[in-house]
C-alpha cells in the first residue's frame, strides 16, 4: 500500500523550480520533503499536505526523502495541459495528460532513422556529466541529447545535473520517455524520443539513461541496469550505432560491482546484437569479446577541473577513478563514432 501521512508545511523553498524543497511537521517531528510543482502545485508555510513517507522511512539513499502526494490546502484545483490527452503514469493516482512528441510524426513515418545515429547507453545518472564533458571535448559544438528512461528516478525535475549541463551547453535537450516524466518534452517510448531528437531537434548524438538513483535487488535480473538492454535494443532496431557506457568501479565495496559491474556484464551477455563498448584500456572479459571494444580518452584531470558533478554512490572521483574513466572514455568513443558515421 501507499504509505501516506498528513503533515503541515513548516518551511517552503522556491516554488519556481521543478522541485520545491519543504520541511513538513509530521507528528512531533520535522522531515524534509519534495513537491513536484508540475504535478501537485506549489506549497506555502501552513499548507496541509499528504506525503508519501516510504523513501525516508526505508532510508533509500538518493531516494531518502518524503514526497508530496497532494496539497490539501491549495492543490485541488489543478488543470490538465491544454490539448493534452495521452496519460503518463496512467491508471495510477498520479496519472496526468501530456502532449507526446510522437504526435508530430505521421503513423506511416519511417521506422528507422535515415543515418546511423550514435546513441550511448548509460547505466547510472552519475555517468552523464563525464560522458557529456568528454563528448564535447572531442566534438565541440555537436548537439548531444539526453533521453531519460526508467531504471532510476522517474521525475525529470529531480535532474539538477541536467539543468547544469544544459546551462553550460553540454546537452542540447532533455526528453523523458516511457514512465519517466517532467522533461523538456514527453515521449511515450524511448524509440519515439530518439526519433524526435534526431529527426526534429537535429541532435548529432544521444545518450539514453536513468535519472538519479537506481532500482536494485542484489539479484541477476532484478535491477535497473537491465533497462539499458531495452534501450540498446531499441536504438539498434532504429538503425543507430549503440555505444555502451560500461559501469566500472575501483571503489565500490560490493564485489558484484568491482571491476566491470555485473549490471554491464549481464546486459552484454543478453544482447541480441553486437554493440560498441567503450574502454579506457581494460581488456574485455573472455565471454564478452563478441562486442566491438573501442578505447577512448579518459582525461580525469581535465574533468576534475571542469567543476561538473563528480560523485557516484557517495564516492568522489579520487575514491572511484575507474567509474569516471569508463564514462569519459565512452564520451570520447561516442564522438569518434559520430564523426565516422
Amino acid at each position: 500500500m501507499l504509505t501516506l501521512r498528513k503533515g503541515t508545511v513548516l518551511a517552503a523553498g522556491d516554488p519556481a523550480g521543478p522541485m520545491q524543497e519543504l520541511d513538513v511537521r509530521l507528528g512531533g517531528g520535522r522531515r524534509p520533503a519534495l513537491a513536484d510543482v508540475a504535478l501537485v502545485g506549489p506549497a506555502s508555510i501552513g499548507d496541509e499536505v499528504l506525503i508519501n513517507v516510504a523513501g525516508l522511512d526505508l532510508e533509500l539513499g538518493s531516494g531518502g526523502f518524503d514526497v508530496v502526494h497532494a496539497n490539501l490546502t491549495r492543490g485541488l484545483r489543478g488543470e490538465n495541459t491544454p490539448g493534452a490527452h495521452v496519460m503518463k503514469l496512467n491508471y495510477t493516482s498520479l496519472q496526468h495528460a501530456v502532449r507526446p512528441v510522437e504526435e508530430s510524426l505521421p503513423a506511416q513515418s519511417a521506422l528507422r532513422l535515415p543515418t546511423a545515429a550514435p546513441v550511448a547507453i548509460a547505466f547510472l545518472y552519475a555517468q552523464l556529466p563525464p560522458l557529456a564533458w568528454a563528448f564535447h571535448q572531442a566534438a565541440p559544438g555537436a548537439r548531444l541529447g539526453y533521453v531519460q528512461t526508467a531504471g532510476g528516478a522517474l521525475p525529470g525535475g529531480l535532474s539538477e545535473t541536467v539543468r547544469l549541463l544544459r546551462e553550460r551547453g553540454l546537452l542540447a535537450g532533455h526528453l523523458t520517455a516511457g514512465p519517466a516524466y517532467g522533461g523538456e518534452a514527453e515521449a511515450l517510448t524511448t524509440a519515439g524520443a530518439l526519433q524526435h531528437g534526431f529527426a526534429e531537434r537535429h541532435w548529432h548524438a544521444a545518450v539514453c539513461g536513468p535519472g538519479p538513483g537506481i532500482l536494485g535487488s542484489a539479484s541477476a535480473l532484478g535491477h535497473g541496469g537491465l533497462i539499458a538492454l531495452e534501450s540498446a535494443h531499441t536504438a539498434a532496431a532504429l538503425g543507430c550505432q549503440v555505444v555502451v557506457v560500461p559501469r566500472r568501479s575501483s571503489g565500490d565495496p560490493r564485489p558484484r560491482h568491482r571491476g566491470l559491474s555485473h549490471h554491464t556484464a549481464t546486459m552484454l551477455r543478453l544482447a541480441l546484437v553486437p554493440m560498441i563498448v567503450a574502454s579506457a584500456g581494460e581488456a574485455p572479459e573472455p565471454d564478452l569479446r563478441g562486442h566491438d571494444w573501442r578505447r577512448g580518452d579518459a582525461d580525469l584531470d581535465g574533468f576534475r577541473a571542469s567543476g561538473l558533478p563528480a560523485r557516484t554512490m557517495g564516492r568522489s572521483l579520487d575514491e572511484d577513478p575507474a567509474f569516471f574513466s569508463a564514462a569519459l572514455a565512452a564520451g570520447s568513443v561516442l564522438a569518434a563514432t559520430m564523426r565516422a558515421a
